[in-house]
């Protein structure tokens, strides 16, 4: 259903993205990704490193890396995905914000809800 390529959207070092095998309706579970959670407190440790680009807030005392294709979702404002957070499972679940076709790349809004429109983190001075 996904698969991990390289994507026009980054030009890091890096630049992966998620893209569609096929066509996913809106709606569809696309993957479940399972999170590593840590206390806030412990984050100090996680900004020396490039985990720090990639991790999740993961509740009120908690962040988290995600396992899976998790990490490699790029942002837009505009997103054709979105997320949620299943704590009973501990896992984040990505799902069609609208429908995706095949070879679309998927992307989430950085910010958690689709609509918001902030500054992502990383831009603010």
């Amino acid at each position: 259903m996904i698969e991990v390529k390289t994507s026009s959207l980054s030009d890091g070092e890096l630049n992966r993205g998620v893209f569609a095998t096929c066509d996913i309706k809106k709606g569809e579970l696309l993957h479940k990704a399972p999170v590593i959670p840590y206390p806030n407190d412990e984050h100090q440790y996680i900004e020396k490193t490039m985990l720090a680009d990639y991790a999740f807030e993961y509740g009120e005392n908690h962040s988290a890396i995600l396992l899976g294709y998790g990490m490699l979702f790029n942002h837009s404002y505009e997103p054709n995905a979105r997320y949620e957070i299943d704590f009973n499972d501990h896992t984040f679940n990505f799902y069609a914000y609208t429908d995706i076709k095949t070879g679309d790349e998927v992307l989430i809004n950085y910010n958690g809800n689709v609509d918001d429109k902030d500054p992502l983190w990383f831009n603010q001075d």
